[in-house]
């Protein structure tokens, strides 16, 4: 048996994005989004209908039903992404982004990624990669700085 290690901080927020990711409703991705700033989760966030209405799990996949390649046509889909939920969910709470780090399980798409740079945030660290690369040039030209880390274990560990 390996002695656990202690994970550093962008670890440890990715394996907090995962768990959210746990809640998603969607049956082609599984998004988890995580605002931090001052290692302080700021709001959270996953992909899914929207509060209270019928999702893809009851209701099935308009995408799939249709065809629609993952990274296209994103305003065919019942489902609100996890950065967006992330971001309502602090507004909902009177809480800014600005300077804060988004950790997600998945690269943004550029509707995100738009809306990630009007919050402010400064930096965004992922692991998994979404069928949709607009957000690389539009991140660059805003100055937020992109971490793409490996994924982190699943697994919990605990020190002795």
């Amino acid at each position: 048996m390996t002695k656990a290690v202690r994970p550093d901080i962008d670890e440890y927020f990715l394996k907090v994005a995962s768990v959210v990711a746990e809640r998603s409703t969607c049956r082609r991705h599984h998004v988890g989004a995580v605002a931090v700033k001052d290692k302080h989760i700021l709001s959270t966030g996953y992909n899914g209908a929207a509060a209270g209405l019928k999702d893809c799990l009851e209701l099935g996949c308009l995408r799939d039903e249709l065809k629609i390649p993952s990274g296209t046509r994103q305003e065919i889909c019942r489902g609100i992404h996890a950065e967006q939920n992330v971001i309502i969910q602090a507004s909902l709470h009177g809480v800014s982004l600005e300077g804060s780090t988004i950790y997600c399980t998945h690269t943004p798409c550029v509707l995100c990624a738009k809306m990630l740079t009007n919050a402010k945030i400064k930096r965004y660290v992922s692991f998994g990669k979404y069928n949709d690369d607009s957000f690389v040039e539009l991140f660059k030209e805003a100055g937020i700085e992109v971490d793409i880390k490996k994924r982190p274990p699943a697994e919990i560990g605990y020190l002795d």
